[in-house]
């Protein structure tokens, strides 16, 4: 589906023209967004704009990394938007020169249709002309990555908490799943931050003053976030760790249980199996008081044993 609006010499804007009349109204400048588009409005990209095969290309092809490509008389970027459901990265493409400025994109971008609303809403912005408006789009689809890294890092707040009075399996796997949508996040805003730098220090990219500090604050807002994202990948790692060392301590306190059991009732079962061997000339069997001193011994020496172990803080040392 197109959409199409423009902004006439007598700054007036008009919205759902058709592209054979783009010359009619004789445009300050226009802008054409192709959402969702047909194949029929695919060639559309060549057969009428006749832009550059290679950006054409860009444009069908799936997901290409966030660049500026420069061009005759046009600039091409490719700008990555952010699934809320997913945060999987989906694909908008900028075609922007004096006149015009045409966006591509196969999924639906919500930032569009925000910016279209903002300039209708905004007659006084419409005279600063296709790069603020490119500047807005790029602003918006920015401004949308920081609901996704503030849920995730609220999130993981409350697993911290969490963690603290208690670890279990389902709170780590839930600390895992979130590392992995930072990795979903990292991989999208690290080549936007990239694409931003470039936008900022090329010489071919001509912007004026104002517009270097538009730009500039969006290259702000990404350097943000790539800290966001970093600071809260290296909360899971410490979540991971101190999740590790808790088991780990948890392990420990449960073999020296074990231990402190196996280590009491080895001489107790020794003295069971001498006792309890079938010869005949075994003294100790005849004997009228012989079970209770035998049974005596065995509790003195668990008694003895609980006593040391005590004494040498294996109790207080380790706990299950």
């Amino acid at each position: 589906m197109l959409h199409t609006m423009g902004i006439t010499k007598n700054q007036q804007l008009v919205k759902g023209f058709s592209l054979e009349n783009i010359k009619e109204h004789q445009f300050e400048w226009y802008w054409v967004d192709f959402n969702c588009p047909t194949v029929e409005e695919e060639l559309l990209l060549d057969t009428f704009f006749h832009f550059h095969p290679l950006a054409i290309e860009d444009c069908l092809m799936r997901l290409q990394r966030p660049k500026l490509d420069f061009y005759d008389d046009y600039y091409f970027f490719v700008i990555h938007k952010l699934n809320e459901e997913t945060l999987e990265a989906e694909e908008v493409n900028i075609f922007v020169s004096d006149k015009f400025i045409v966006t591509f994109h196969k999924n639906e971008a919500s930032e569009i249709n925000k910016v279209q609303k903002f300039l209708e809403g905004q007659p006084k912005n419409w005279e600063r002309g296709t790069i603020y408006l490119t500047y807005q789009i790029i602003d918006k689809i920015v401004d949308g990555y920081f609901p996704l890294v503030y849920k995730i890092e609220d999130h993981l707040n409350t697993l911290e908490d969490a963690l603290t009075y208690q670890s279990s399996v389902n709170t780590m796997q839930d600390v895992f799943e979130f590392r992995s949508d930072l990795l979903h996040l990292r991989r999208t805003i690290l080549p936007m931050r990239d694409l931003l730098y470039r936008v900022l220090s090329s010489y071919r990219f001509s912007l004026k003053k104002p517009e270097l500090a538009y730009f500039g604050d969006i290259h702000d807002h990404l350097a943000k976030l790539t800290e966001m994202v970093e600071s809260n990948r290296e909360l899971t790692a410490d979540m991971r760790d101190s999740y590790m060392a808790m088991s780990s301590s948890r392990m420990n306190g449960i073999m020296m249980t074990l231990t402190i059991v196996s280590t009491i009732f080895i001489p107790l079962t020794f003295i069971a199996g001498v006792y309890g061997m079938n010869f005949d000339n075994m003294p100790e069997l005849r004997g009228k008081y012989s079970y209770f001193i035998v049974l005596g011994i065995m509790i003195f020496i668990g008694v003895f044993m609980l006593s040391f172990f005590k004494y040498k803080g294996w109790f207080k040392l380790f706990k299950p």
